[in-house]
């Protein structure tokens, strides 16, 4: 799920080897509690699993991502649903919604941003309307991102954190500025197993890590990814399994009236 940046996105390895993102999400919309009747906008839907989730519970879901690839396999899966490309600090949306949905998207747009992005779904949603989302939190993948960098520095490369991780202070801040009330919001752990086994690390690296590795010739981004696994390998591969340490953010919000 994507919105906000430069990354590659390839849809189709996102499906067979992340199918974690949609799955962990699955309880963020038992959260939301969506009803028949609703209007319910997916922001940074990704191939759409979430929204046709959120359909299938009575309500009418609309999915938009920053990324074509991601949008163009999600309609292919669900042609009955409504999906469309749009930037997620700037689109406009003709009729009011009651609720906007979000998972692992937001964390994709630069932190100066996100006052654009609270703006827009305000715009987006009718008075009292909810805003439900989970995003990377303080210190999400703090290890992996620690280890990439070290690794690109020894070998002459200067690079920054392309995610934007919030703490629940920072985040319920803005919302507040924006005109949301915020009901809840956690900040918790949750160590997640990557699937591929060996590879997995390596996986995750290639698809959601692409702007770190940006203008590396292959057989370079090969070895720095090696070098991050020989890091990270003592502490996070169990000999079959490699397990991330993220920590998500999660928050349900009330635009004002």
């Amino acid at each position: 799920m994507s919105d906000g940046t430069a990354n590659r996105w390839d849809a189709d390895d996102y499906d067979d080897g992340h199918g974690f993102v949609a799955e962990y999400g699955a309880s963020l919309v038992d959260l939301l509690d969506p009803k028949s009747g609703e209007r319910v906008l997916d922001l940074g839907c990704g191939t759409g699993h979430l929204t046709a989730d959120i359909a299938e519970r009575g309500a009418t879901a609309v999915g938009i991502d920053q990324s074509a690839e991601m949008v163009e396999q999600a309609r292919a899966a669900y042609p009955g649903l409504s999906f469309r490309r749009a930037d997620a600090r700037s689109f406009t949306a003709e009729d009011r919604f009651d609720a906007v949905f979000s998972n692992a998207a937001l964390h994709w747009v630069p932190g100066a941003d996100h006052d654009a992005v609270i703006e827009a779904v305000a715009d987006a949603l009718r008075p009292g309307g909810r805003f439900v989302a989970e995003m990377g939190g303080t210190g999400n993948v703090d290890r992996i991102v620690t280890a990439t960098l070290a690794e690109l520095r020894e070998r002459g490369y200067d690079r920054e954190n392309p995610w934007y991780f919030p703490s629940v202070g920072e985040y319920a801040t803005r919302l507040e500025a924006g005109g949301f009330e915020v009901r809840r919001a956690v900040l918790f752990d949750r160590p997640t197993e990557l699937e591929n086994g060996a590879d997995g690390l390596a996986d995750w690296l290639s698809m959601f890590g692409d702007s770190l590795f940006a203008g590396l010739a292959d057989d370079e981004r090969e070895a720095v990814v090696a070098g991050v696994e020989d890091r990270l390998r003592p502490d996070m591969f169990d000999g079959e399994t490699w397990t991330a340490d993220y920590r998500r953010l999660r928050f349900v919000a009330v635009r004002a009236a």
